[in-house]
């Protein structure tokens, strides 16, 4: 971009937002809640301290983490909400002690029993529970925190209670046997799960509201919306609208070459990759192999909910507990996507520069190197499930973060990866760079956005296995949010801008234009849109405020996908019925599509936090990050794929018979899981969590009853289409590397 104006535009709205995010995550450092150095009871007898609940959550952290249920709302969805589960379950013994019942009796007390009451009684239980709950007791002074007489009772009661679960498994929760192996283990993990349950349901000193800003929705503990989440999810819908209607009147009137005259590349003569390139179909075969393994681990991961540790009867729970096939179906998602991604990077740089000496053996090292952090971190956490690293999992096994569960060790191992992709990289575009005189053209943004790769998985690395969990969870999400959908996606559309340009589908100079508007709109409201994924993780109010704002305008970018599906339907017709681009460019219209769908639709159902209020850990997300995660990206890595392999392979090992069939099966299949089961299930599990609460739309009476087993049970045939399409994919990138590259074919050459 020529004009220095709006290079300085840019960087002054990434200075301005990424301010603007640091100053919250100081925020949310300076408000979190306390962990108390000591938790007493109102005869200052200790019940456990601080050391207690790092060492719980380590334990927990280890064994699977935020694969085994939520904390705070986040992680897996058929076991309960660990915060959640334990306050319901202390209000009910607070409640029923403070009414007069007995320790026994109110050992046993259940929501069954506290229904069963007459009104008024049930409402002065509540208002026992609620006061005895809210009430904030610790001494920062002293960092003493006092349980009352009821509550430390509570305590032990559900220390008796969590111990026996966590020790003797439960299928229907997805819990295999042995998570905890000794009664100071299970001491340590309702420690954790205490000290949860406590920021949760009470009030901050001076505030009406919780360290969770009330979060979970619980009437018996009076957590309650506050009134900043209904304001601000109003105030996001108003300023998208506005924003939607700006931005696309500025699109319409400024994004438009009329004047282009280039011509339309239609046909290709016969490719002559450089020997790197020729190594970028491993990196391909091996991401459609980890696609199609990953496509199994979800159809068992969603198997659980219907048999528990079982599958066709035959017990599996042992082999292959949840938390490690959900881990497995996480994980690999993310290694085939930015493995497709990488390799598309190393396919473009001699596509836009040159080939450097010695660039193909390095690509092989660079393979192996993906392949080595792949296995270790897939088997590390397979060890550390089945307690083979006992609580200290973190470095080799098990982080326990969603999305980031694998360990320390393999993530270092993939940094240094990226690095030396990223060095690749810039030698094989390193003359291009001399070339382009201006330092924000095309090719320079290529490097900008190429170098963000690393620098923000590297995020990953500033929270540890004992960080408070608020901090943990800040960090997390610039790497999940900012990584995965902020600067992968400008990757992308840097590497897309080059490949429309070079076939000449629009001119060089309208690419550019592309490329800084999606910059725009992507950072300038994904950065600050980081928040929304922060409402209840014990952060302050003017985080609901930034990140309501913030995550509604990144619906904006989505609603200008149907000028770029209409753009690319133009220049398939234009190409003809044997148009050579003709299916990649099908693949983009189906990134638009789910884009819309997928991140917009279902992204901003969940966005708004008084709908994430009562939404949070139940099956509206995974229906977003379904739609999302494979839609978006699972397909935009396929696409890059595609282009890059079409300048590859031979022209007879093209097929475009079997990409119709991939393209129809993957769409078809997602779509199916879509309307059939995530869909019904997740709306399902929301009207009980805004009519009785979290605990009970996350307990196994719900997330493993008869409703969620018959949609589970339906999912089979979506699921077996889209699993036909991974098959079909992986298949036709092995068949164009052998005919291709096989000795046969290089005879008959």
């Amino acid at each position: 971009m020529k004009d220095p104006r709006v290079r300085a535009l840019l960087l002054f709205l990434l200075a301005i937002t990424f301010g603007v995010l640091i100053f919250g995550g100081y925020l949310i450092h300076r408000d979190k809640p306390p962990i108390p150095g000591t938790v007493v009871s109102d005869t200052g007898a200790t019940l456990f301290t601080g050391a207690d609940v790092k060492n719980g959550q380590k334990l927990y952290l280890s064994r699977g983490g935020q694969e085994m249920g939520t904390i705070w709302g986040h992680g897996a969805y058929l076991a309960p909400d660990w915060s959640a589960d334990f306050l319901h379950r202390m209000g009910l013994y607070v409640g029923a002690r403070l009414s007069g019942i007995a320790a026994e009796g109110s050992a046993s007390f259940t929501q069954e029993d506290l229904d069963s009451m007459d009104a008024i009684k049930k409402a002065e239980l509540q208002a026992l529970a609620t006061r005895e709950i809210k009430t904030n007791r610790y001494d920062a002074a002293h960092d003493v925190l006092t349980f009352t007489g009821p509550q430390a009772e509570a305590f032990a009661v559900l220390q008796s209670y969590y111990t026996a679960l966590f020790r003797d498994g439960n299928d229907r929760m997805g819990l295999e046997p042995g998570i905890v192996g000794s009664d100071a283990e299970g001491h340590q993990l309702t420690s954790f799960f205490a000290w949860l349950a406590w920021a949760a349901g009470t009030n901050r000193p001076g505030q009406a509201l919780t360290y969770t800003s009330n979060w979970p929705f619980d009437p018996l503990v009076g957590n309650q919306p506050v009134a900043g989440a209904l304001i601000w999810s109003i105030a996001s819908v108003i300023i998208l609208i506005l924003f939607l209607g700006i931005v696309i009147f500025l699109y319409s009137r400024y994004m438009h070459e009329d004047d282009y005259k280039g011509k339309l590349i239609t046909k290709i003569s016969e490719p002559s990759p450089t020997a790197s390139q020729k190594t970028t179909l491993a990196y391909f075969i091996a991401a459609m192999a980890l696609f199609v393994i990953q496509v199994l681990c979800g159809a068992l991961t969603a198997h659980y909910a219907v048999e528990g540790g079982s599958f066709l009867g035959i017990p599996i729970q042992k082999l292959l507990p949840y938390a490690a096939v959900r881990t497995w179906h996480l994980q690999l998602a993310i290694f085939w996507i930015a493995t497709c991604f990488l390799a598309t990077g190393l396919f473009i740089g001699p596509f836009v520069g040159r080939e450097p000496k010695g660039q193909a053996p390095l690509s092989v090292i660079l393979f192996v190197a993906v392949v080595i952090v792949v296995l270790g971190s897939l088997v590390g956490t397979w060890l550390s499930v089945q307690g083979r690293f006992g609580s200290n999992g973190f470095m080799f096994g098990h982080q326990g973060y969603e999305y980031l569960d694998l360990g320390r060790f393999w993530q270092l191992l993939l940094i240094a990866g990226m690095i030396i992709w990223l060095i690749l990289v810039v030698r094989a575009i390193r003359t291009a760079l001399l070339a382009e005189k201006d330092r924000g053209g095309l090719t320079h943004v290529l490097l900008y956005s190429a170098v963000t790769i690393p620098l923000f998985y590297m995020a990953g690395l500033l929270y540890g296995q004992t960080s408070d969990l608020s901090d943990a969870e800040y960090w997390r999400w610039w790497v999940v949010h900012l990584w995965v959908e902020g600067f992968f996606e400008v990757f992308a559309t840097v590497v897309l801008a080059f490949i429309l340009a070079r076939i000449g589908a629009v001119s060089a100079e309208f690419s550019l234009k592309i490329v800084y508007v999606s910059i725009f709109l992507y950072l300038g409201s994904g950065v600050i849109g980081t928040f929304h994924h922060l409402y209840w993780t014990g952060t302050p109010v003017p985080i609901i405020a930034l990140g309501a704002v913030f995550s509604a305008l990144e619906v904006v970018p989505l609603a200008l996908l149907g000028f770029e599906s209409a753009q690319n339907m133009r220049t398939i017709k234009l190409g003809g019925e044997n148009y050579v681009y003709k299916w990649p460019l099908y693949f983009f219209i189906a990134v638009a599509f789910w884009n819309v769908v997928g991140a917009g639709v279902f992204g901003f159902l969940i966005n708004p936090p008084i709908v994430l209020y009562y939404a949070q850990g139940i099956n509206t997300t995974p229906l977003h990050a379904h739609a999302a995660l494979f839609g978006v990206y699972g397909i935009l890595a396929i696409a890059l794929m595609l282009f890059s392999v079409r300048h590859i392979v031979a022209l007879r090992a093209w097929s475009d018979r079997m990409l119709k069939w991939a393209f129809w099966l993957l769409n078809g299949g997602l779509l199916g899981m879509v309307v059939l089961s995530l869909a019904p299930s997740g709306f399902y599990q929301l009207s009980y969590a805004i009519t009785y609460g979290i605990w009970y739309a996350r307990s196994p009476e719900i997330t493993s009853g008869p409703v969620i087993k018959m949609l589970n049970y339906v999912r089979i045939i979506p699921d077996v289409v889209f699993g036909a399409g991974g098959v079909v994919i992986f298949l036709f990138v092995v068949r164009a590397a052998w005919i291709s590259f096989s000795r046969k074919a290089a005879a008959r050459k």
